[in-house]
């Protein structure tokens, strides 16, 4: 009893923590499956984005693994419920519209390290 007087805060937080971890998981499965799919579209833009600045170009198979163990840390549950090869055809969509971002917004292609043409 004493160690849960002197330790009542930290449980405390734990607690707030896993409930707000509950709610997050139970919330996102609550929407429809379209979109859920968008939400995971746009983490993926994020992903590839950051794959691209941290690997650069020429390394796209190095990038998708990578992608994919964030997106496995990320989402866990979803991980274990598609194939590698769906995640992959996202991960496809996700670059189209990252490099058509890259050619049309100038201050992603500095963040990215890639030219721009102006």
């Amino acid at each position: 009893m004493e160690w849960f007087i002197e330790n009542w805060t930290l449980i405390l937080t734990a607690l707030i923590v896993v409930a707000v971890l509950v709610i997050t998981i139970v919330a996102f499965f609550k929407l429809p499956v379209a979109m859920q799919r968008g939400k995971i579209k746009e983490w993926l833009l994020w992903a590839v984005t950051e794959c691209e600045r941290d690997l650069g170009g020429g390394t796209g198979v190095l990038k998708l693994r990578q992608a994919w163990s964030w997106f496995a840390d990320s989402f866990p549950w979803v991980s274990k419920i598609i194939s590698f090869e769906m995640f992959s055809a996202w991960v496809d969509e996700a670059l189209v519209c990252m490099k058509h971002i890259l050619e049309t917004n100038k201050a992603v292609a500095e963040y990215v390290g890639g030219e721009s043409d102006e």
